[in-house]
Protein backbone atom coordinates (compact mmCIF):
# COMPACT_ATOMS: atom_id res chain seq x y z
CA UNK A 1 0.00 0.00 0.00
CA UNK A 2 1.29 3.36 -0.70
CA UNK A 3 -1.19 6.63 -0.76
CA UNK A 4 -2.09 9.95 0.42
CA UNK A 5 -4.04 10.90 3.02
CA UNK A 6 -6.11 12.99 1.12
CA UNK A 7 -6.77 9.79 -1.53
CA UNK A 8 -8.07 7.86 1.77
CA UNK A 9 -9.96 10.71 2.81
CA UNK A 10 -11.61 11.11 -0.42
CA UNK A 11 -11.54 6.90 -0.63
CA UNK A 12 -14.20 6.88 2.75
CA UNK A 13 -15.87 10.17 1.99
CA UNK A 14 -14.24 11.91 5.24
CA UNK A 15 -12.86 15.24 5.96
CA UNK A 16 -9.22 16.05 6.82
CA UNK A 17 -9.46 17.71 10.63
CA UNK A 18 -5.43 17.87 11.19
CA UNK A 19 -2.51 16.74 8.77
CA UNK A 20 -1.04 17.31 5.51
CA UNK A 21 -3.49 16.29 2.98
CA UNK A 22 -0.05 15.06 0.49
CA UNK A 23 1.03 12.70 3.81
CA UNK A 24 2.05 9.28 2.72
CA UNK A 25 0.48 6.68 4.15
CA UNK A 26 2.27 3.11 3.82
CA UNK A 27 -0.02 0.98 6.01
CA UNK A 28 -2.48 0.15 7.95
CA UNK A 29 -2.84 -1.50 11.49
CA UNK A 30 -4.87 -1.01 14.86
CA UNK A 31 -4.18 1.80 17.44
CA UNK A 32 -1.65 -0.29 19.28
CA UNK A 33 0.54 -1.65 16.44
CA UNK A 34 0.49 0.82 14.22
CA UNK A 35 3.86 3.12 13.16
CA UNK A 36 4.58 6.46 11.41
CA UNK A 37 3.42 5.34 8.29
CA UNK A 38 0.55 3.90 9.23
CA UNK A 39 -3.40 4.96 9.27
CA UNK A 40 -5.92 3.38 12.22
CA UNK A 41 -9.07 4.01 13.18
CA UNK A 42 -10.97 4.76 16.38
CA UNK A 43 -14.50 3.06 16.42
CA UNK A 44 -14.80 2.26 20.25
CA UNK A 45 -14.61 3.85 23.27
CA UNK A 46 -12.87 1.29 25.42
CA UNK A 47 -9.45 1.78 23.38
CA UNK A 48 -9.43 5.68 24.58
CA UNK A 49 -6.16 4.89 26.27
CA UNK A 50 -4.58 3.35 23.22
CA UNK A 51 -5.85 6.55 21.02
CA UNK A 52 -4.04 8.73 23.36
CA UNK A 53 -1.08 6.44 23.18
CA UNK A 54 -0.95 5.63 19.15
CA UNK A 55 2.11 6.25 17.15
CA UNK A 56 0.12 6.25 14.31
CA UNK A 57 0.62 8.40 11.53
CA UNK A 58 -3.55 8.77 10.80
CA UNK A 59 -6.52 7.85 12.50
CA UNK A 60 -9.74 8.02 11.25
CA UNK A 61 -11.77 9.19 14.02
CA UNK A 62 -15.83 9.79 14.40
CA UNK A 63 -16.88 13.34 14.40
CA UNK A 64 -16.80 15.71 17.85
CA UNK A 65 -21.04 14.89 18.69
CA UNK A 66 -19.70 11.02 19.00
CA UNK A 67 -17.94 12.11 22.75
CA UNK A 68 -14.72 13.80 23.68
CA UNK A 69 -11.97 11.86 22.87
CA UNK A 70 -7.68 13.03 23.30
CA UNK A 71 -5.65 12.61 20.17
CA UNK A 72 -1.64 12.32 20.09
CA UNK A 73 -0.14 14.96 18.94
CA UNK A 74 0.59 15.84 15.39
CA UNK A 75 -1.13 13.10 14.26
CA UNK A 76 -3.11 13.30 10.99
CA UNK A 77 -7.13 13.22 11.29
CA UNK A 78 -9.77 12.17 9.32
CA UNK A 79 -13.18 12.52 10.11
CA UNK A 80 -15.60 9.97 9.62
CA UNK A 81 -19.49 9.12 10.26
CA UNK A 82 -18.20 5.61 11.05
CA UNK A 83 -14.51 4.85 11.27
CA UNK A 84 -14.72 1.26 11.69
CA UNK A 85 -16.76 0.66 8.14
CA UNK A 86 -14.47 3.61 6.82
CA UNK A 87 -11.34 1.45 8.00
CA UNK A 88 -12.69 -2.01 6.29
CA UNK A 89 -13.02 0.20 3.18
CA UNK A 90 -9.55 1.04 3.28
CA UNK A 91 -8.41 -2.89 4.15
CA UNK A 92 -10.71 -3.94 1.17
CA UNK A 93 -9.09 -1.49 -1.11
CA UNK A 94 -5.37 -2.02 -0.34
CA UNK A 95 -5.24 -5.58 1.70
CA UNK A 96 -4.53 -9.18 0.67
CA UNK A 97 -6.64 -10.02 -2.29
CA UNK A 98 -9.02 -12.80 -1.87
CA UNK A 99 -8.20 -15.78 -4.09
CA UNK A 100 -9.36 -14.75 -7.90
CA UNK A 101 -13.05 -16.04 -8.79
CA UNK A 102 -11.86 -18.39 -11.74
CA UNK A 103 -14.85 -20.06 -13.12
CA UNK A 104 -14.82 -23.64 -14.23
CA UNK A 105 -15.57 -27.15 -12.86
CA UNK A 106 -12.47 -28.81 -11.76
CA UNK A 107 -12.39 -32.65 -13.39
CA UNK A 108 -12.45 -34.46 -10.06
CA UNK A 109 -15.21 -32.98 -8.72
CA UNK A 110 -18.32 -34.95 -9.26
CA UNK A 111 -21.66 -33.18 -11.07
CA UNK A 112 -24.89 -35.26 -10.57
CA UNK A 113 -27.79 -35.07 -13.59
CA UNK A 114 -30.13 -32.66 -13.97
CA UNK A 115 -28.14 -30.10 -12.45
CA UNK A 116 -28.98 -26.37 -13.38
CA UNK A 117 -25.09 -25.15 -13.11
CA UNK A 118 -23.50 -22.94 -15.73
CA UNK A 119 -19.83 -24.04 -16.09
CA UNK A 120 -18.72 -19.98 -17.42
CA UNK A 121 -20.26 -18.91 -14.38
CA UNK A 122 -19.47 -21.01 -10.91
CA UNK A 123 -16.25 -22.17 -9.78
CA UNK A 124 -16.74 -25.74 -8.31
CA UNK A 125 -12.98 -26.65 -6.52
CA UNK A 126 -11.36 -29.95 -6.34
CA UNK A 127 -13.15 -33.09 -5.08
CA UNK A 128 -16.68 -31.21 -4.80
CA UNK A 129 -20.02 -33.18 -4.92
CA UNK A 130 -22.89 -32.16 -6.50
CA UNK A 131 -25.95 -34.70 -6.43
CA UNK A 132 -28.92 -34.88 -8.93
CA UNK A 133 -31.11 -31.96 -9.42
CA UNK A 134 -29.55 -28.85 -7.55
CA UNK A 135 -29.00 -25.63 -9.19
CA UNK A 136 -26.10 -23.47 -8.62
CA UNK A 137 -26.35 -19.12 -9.57
CA UNK A 138 -23.64 -17.20 -11.14
CA UNK A 139 -20.88 -16.09 -9.28
CA UNK A 140 -21.03 -18.60 -6.65
CA UNK A 141 -17.77 -20.97 -5.03
CA UNK A 142 -17.78 -24.28 -4.03
CA UNK A 143 -14.96 -25.21 -2.27
CA UNK A 144 -12.93 -28.22 -2.11
CA UNK A 145 -14.61 -31.19 -0.56
CA UNK A 146 -17.83 -29.96 -0.20
CA UNK A 147 -21.01 -31.77 -1.12
CA UNK A 148 -24.15 -30.35 -1.98
CA UNK A 149 -26.96 -32.47 -1.83
CA UNK A 150 -29.92 -33.71 -3.47
CA UNK A 151 -32.13 -30.81 -4.91
CA UNK A 152 -30.59 -27.80 -3.14
CA UNK A 153 -30.45 -24.58 -4.63
CA UNK A 154 -28.08 -22.21 -3.82
CA UNK A 155 -28.32 -18.59 -5.07
CA UNK A 156 -25.61 -16.13 -6.87
CA UNK A 157 -22.26 -14.67 -5.54
CA UNK A 158 -22.20 -17.18 -2.65
CA UNK A 159 -19.19 -19.03 -1.23
CA UNK A 160 -19.60 -22.31 0.40
CA UNK A 161 -16.13 -23.20 1.83
CA UNK A 162 -14.23 -26.26 1.76
CA UNK A 163 -15.91 -29.14 3.17
CA UNK A 164 -18.89 -27.67 4.13
CA UNK A 165 -22.24 -30.56 3.43
CA UNK A 166 -25.26 -29.12 2.34
CA UNK A 167 -28.03 -31.93 2.73
CA UNK A 168 -30.69 -32.61 0.33
CA UNK A 169 -33.67 -29.85 -0.38
CA UNK A 170 -31.55 -27.35 1.04
CA UNK A 171 -32.32 -23.82 -0.21
CA UNK A 172 -29.36 -20.82 0.44
CA UNK A 173 -30.01 -17.44 -0.77
CA UNK A 174 -27.68 -14.72 -2.75
CA UNK A 175 -24.43 -13.36 -1.01
CA UNK A 176 -24.28 -15.81 1.41
CA UNK A 177 -21.16 -17.35 3.16
CA UNK A 178 -20.68 -20.53 4.31
CA UNK A 179 -17.22 -21.48 6.10
CA UNK A 180 -15.56 -24.73 6.54
CA UNK A 181 -17.19 -27.46 8.37
CA UNK A 182 -20.68 -26.04 8.24
CA UNK A 183 -23.23 -28.48 8.36
CA UNK A 184 -26.60 -27.49 6.88
CA UNK A 185 -29.60 -29.72 6.89
CA UNK A 186 -28.52 -32.29 8.90
CA UNK A 187 -31.41 -34.75 10.66
CA UNK A 188 -33.31 -32.47 13.68
CA UNK A 189 -32.76 -34.22 17.39
CA UNK A 190 -35.94 -35.87 17.29
CA UNK A 191 -36.66 -39.12 19.15
CA UNK A 192 -39.59 -40.86 21.02
CA UNK A 193 -39.44 -43.01 23.48
CA UNK A 194 -41.78 -46.04 23.49
CA UNK A 195 -41.21 -50.00 24.39
CA UNK A 196 -38.00 -49.16 26.10
CA UNK A 197 -35.70 -47.56 23.88
CA UNK A 198 -35.56 -43.84 22.01
CA UNK A 199 -37.00 -44.83 18.74
CA UNK A 200 -36.06 -41.58 15.54
CA UNK A 201 -38.40 -39.18 14.43
CA UNK A 202 -38.02 -38.79 10.46
CA UNK A 203 -37.26 -35.54 10.19
CA UNK A 204 -38.84 -34.50 6.46
CA UNK A 205 -38.48 -30.90 6.25
CA UNK A 206 -35.47 -28.50 4.73
CA UNK A 207 -33.55 -25.48 5.96
CA UNK A 208 -33.46 -22.35 4.24
CA UNK A 209 -31.13 -19.55 4.66
CA UNK A 210 -31.60 -15.94 3.14
CA UNK A 211 -29.98 -13.55 1.54
CA UNK A 212 -26.47 -11.95 2.85
CA UNK A 213 -26.21 -14.24 5.64
CA UNK A 214 -23.26 -15.53 7.18
CA UNK A 215 -22.08 -18.83 9.08
CA UNK A 216 -19.02 -19.56 10.49
CA UNK A 217 -16.89 -22.84 10.78
CA UNK A 218 -18.32 -25.66 12.10
CA UNK A 219 -21.40 -24.52 12.74
CA UNK A 220 -24.52 -27.10 12.39
CA UNK A 221 -28.14 -26.31 11.09
CA UNK A 222 -31.02 -29.29 11.39
CA UNK A 223 -33.57 -29.57 8.82
CA UNK A 224 -37.12 -29.54 10.34
CA UNK A 225 -39.07 -32.17 11.19
CA UNK A 226 -41.82 -30.48 8.76
CA UNK A 227 -41.63 -27.20 6.86
CA UNK A 228 -38.47 -25.51 7.18
CA UNK A 229 -36.04 -24.61 9.52
CA UNK A 230 -35.18 -20.33 8.55
CA UNK A 231 -32.23 -18.37 8.84
CA UNK A 232 -33.16 -14.78 8.07
CA UNK A 233 -31.71 -12.31 5.93
CA UNK A 234 -28.67 -10.35 6.96
CA UNK A 235 -27.92 -12.89 9.96
CA UNK A 236 -24.61 -13.24 11.11
CA UNK A 237 -23.64 -16.91 12.71
CA UNK A 238 -20.50 -17.30 14.15
CA UNK A 239 -18.42 -20.53 14.42
CA UNK A 240 -19.42 -24.02 16.46
CA UNK A 241 -23.42 -22.70 16.85
CA UNK A 242 -25.92 -25.33 16.78
CA UNK A 243 -29.49 -24.51 15.83
CA UNK A 244 -32.25 -27.12 15.87
CA UNK A 245 -34.76 -28.11 13.65
CA UNK A 246 -37.86 -25.85 12.96
CA UNK A 247 -35.84 -22.65 14.81
CA UNK A 248 -36.63 -19.54 12.72
CA UNK A 249 -34.31 -17.29 13.16
CA UNK A 250 -34.96 -13.53 12.27
CA UNK A 251 -33.40 -10.56 10.13
CA UNK A 252 -30.17 -8.72 11.15
CA UNK A 253 -29.65 -11.58 13.96
CA UNK A 254 -26.00 -11.82 15.60
CA UNK A 255 -25.55 -15.44 17.19
CA UNK A 256 -21.97 -15.89 18.61
CA UNK A 257 -20.11 -18.66 19.11
CA UNK A 258 -21.16 -21.70 20.41
CA UNK A 259 -24.93 -20.56 21.39
CA UNK A 260 -27.18 -23.24 20.95
CA UNK A 261 -30.93 -22.69 20.49
CA UNK A 262 -33.09 -25.68 21.02
CA UNK A 263 -36.24 -26.60 18.41
CA UNK A 264 -39.05 -24.74 17.36
CA UNK A 265 -37.90 -21.56 18.83
CA UNK A 266 -38.72 -18.06 17.10
CA UNK A 267 -35.87 -15.49 17.00
CA UNK A 268 -37.39 -12.07 16.36
CA UNK A 269 -35.28 -9.61 13.97
CA UNK A 270 -32.16 -7.61 15.08
CA UNK A 271 -31.73 -10.32 18.05
CA UNK A 272 -28.15 -10.60 19.79
CA UNK A 273 -27.30 -14.22 21.76
CA UNK A 274 -23.79 -13.52 23.20
CA UNK A 275 -21.47 -16.60 23.57
CA UNK A 276 -22.67 -19.74 25.08
CA UNK A 277 -26.11 -18.24 25.12
CA UNK A 278 -28.70 -21.45 25.69
CA UNK A 279 -32.34 -21.13 24.52
CA UNK A 280 -34.27 -23.56 25.52
CA UNK A 281 -37.21 -25.05 23.20
CA UNK A 282 -40.79 -23.67 21.52
CA UNK A 283 -40.07 -20.35 22.98
CA UNK A 284 -40.46 -16.35 21.17
CA UNK A 285 -37.30 -14.02 21.45
CA UNK A 286 -38.75 -10.28 20.67
CA UNK A 287 -37.18 -7.78 18.38
CA UNK A 288 -34.18 -5.86 18.86
CA UNK A 289 -33.49 -8.09 22.35
CA UNK A 290 -29.67 -8.98 23.68
CA UNK A 291 -28.95 -11.53 25.75
CA UNK A 292 -25.58 -11.38 27.53
CA UNK A 293 -22.93 -14.26 27.07
CA UNK A 294 -23.73 -17.26 28.98
CA UNK A 295 -27.05 -16.62 29.40
CA UNK A 296 -29.89 -19.27 29.68
CA UNK A 297 -33.26 -18.40 28.54
CA UNK A 298 -36.00 -20.69 29.74
CA UNK A 299 -38.96 -18.79 29.36
CA UNK A 300 -40.64 -16.63 26.35
CA UNK A 301 -39.39 -12.92 26.25
CA UNK A 302 -42.38 -11.21 24.98
CA UNK A 303 -41.11 -7.57 25.49
CA UNK A 304 -38.70 -6.16 22.55
CA UNK A 305 -35.66 -4.02 23.07
CA UNK A 306 -34.71 -5.45 26.33
CA UNK A 307 -31.11 -7.01 27.49
CA UNK A 308 -31.33 -9.58 29.45
CA UNK A 309 -28.82 -11.73 31.08
CA UNK A 310 -27.74 -14.97 33.54
CA UNK A 311 -29.16 -18.00 34.19
CA UNK A 312 -32.30 -18.13 34.21
CA UNK A 313 -32.19 -15.47 32.24
CA UNK A 314 -33.66 -12.29 33.63
CA UNK A 315 -33.93 -8.07 32.50
CA UNK A 316 -30.02 -7.30 33.24
CA UNK A 317 -31.14 -4.53 36.09
CA UNK A 318 -32.53 -7.35 38.01
CA UNK A 319 -29.87 -9.67 37.32
CA UNK A 320 -27.29 -6.98 38.85
CA UNK A 321 -29.66 -6.68 41.86
CA UNK A 322 -29.62 -10.37 42.54
CA UNK A 323 -25.88 -10.50 42.35
CA UNK A 324 -25.36 -7.56 44.34
CA UNK A 325 -27.85 -9.65 47.01
CA UNK A 326 -25.88 -12.72 46.92
CA UNK A 327 -22.52 -10.97 47.45
CA UNK A 328 -24.03 -9.41 50.68
CA UNK A 329 -25.32 -12.79 51.79
CA UNK A 330 -21.98 -13.41 53.67
CA UNK A 331 -22.58 -10.10 55.74
CA UNK A 332 -26.00 -11.03 56.29
CA UNK A 333 -25.01 -14.05 57.71
CA UNK A 334 -22.13 -12.83 59.87
CA UNK A 335 -24.68 -10.29 61.43
CA UNK A 336 -27.44 -13.50 61.94
CA UNK A 337 -25.07 -14.66 63.86
CA UNK A 338 -23.67 -12.32 65.82
CA UNK A 339 -27.26 -11.93 66.85
CA UNK A 340 -27.99 -14.96 67.80
CA UNK A 341 -24.72 -15.40 70.05
CA UNK A 342 -25.61 -12.39 72.26
CA UNK A 343 -28.37 -14.19 74.13
CA UNK A 344 -25.90 -16.94 74.46
CA UNK A 345 -23.19 -14.15 75.87
CA UNK A 346 -25.88 -12.59 78.39
CA UNK A 347 -26.81 -16.08 79.62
Amino acid sequence: MESTLQFLADLVGGKITAGDPDLTILGFQSLSDAGDTDISFFGNEKYLQDLKESKAAAILVPPPSAGEFVTPEAVALIEVENPILAFDTIIREFGVAKPAFRPGIHPSASIGENCKIDPGSVSILPNAVVFDGSKIGSGTRIGAGAVVGENCEIGSDCEIGPNVSLREGSKIGDRVIIHSGVVIGGDGYGFEFADGRHQKIEQLGIVRVENDVEIGANTTIDRARFGETVIGEGTKIDNLCQIAHNVVIGKHCLVVAQTGISGSTRIGNYVTLAAQCGVAGHLTIADQTICGARSGVISSIKESGGTWFGYPAKPIKESRRESMRIKQLGRVLERIKALEEKPNQQS
